[in-house]
Formats: C-alpha cells, structure tokens, sequence
C-alpha cells in the first residue's frame, strides 16, 4: 500500500505542477493582452493630445493674423484716467 500512496502523491503532485503551469501561461497571456491595450490607448491619446495641440496653435494663429484686440480693456486703464482727471480738476 505505502507504493501505491507514493504514486498517487507523485500523481497529484505532477498533476498540480501542471495545473499551475497552465495557470501561470494563462495570466500571462491574460497580461500581455492587457498591456497591449493599455499602451495601445496611450498611443491613441497621445496622438489625440498632438492634434489638440495643433488645432490650438491654427487657432492662434488665425486670431495672430486677425489682429483683432482682447474683447476685455485692461482692468486698470479706465479707472486711473478718470482718477487723473479728478485730481487734476
């Protein structure tokens, strides 16, 4: 009976290493599929961000070649020139 028990833990044990074995090919597998995508969307909003950037800098330029001035005056231009005037008067 003891060589039929030493089999069957050679069995089981062998069985195991191969059940682990499978796992282990499995999560990897599982993450390079996974890191593939990852980087695949890095790359994607990358390329995003560099057209984002471009069509930032067209619209610079459109308003550069315009030459149309900032719709808001300067915060303190108005208010000083109105207190000169007081003062002076």
């Amino acid at each position: 009976m003891d060589g039929h028990n030493s089999e069957d833990s050679k069995q089981n044990t062998a069985d195991m290493t191969v059940f682990v074995q499978n796992l282990l090919q499995q999560m990897q597998s599982r993450f390079q599929t996974m890191s593939d995508s990852i980087i695949t969307k890095v790359d994607e909003m990358g390329n995003r961000i560099n057209e984002l950037e471009q069509s930032i800098n067209d619209l610079k330029a459109e308003m550069g070649v315009e030459g149309s001035p900032s719709p808001l005056p300067p915060p303190n231009q108005t208010s000083d020139g109105a207190k000169q005037e007081e003062g002076s008067a």
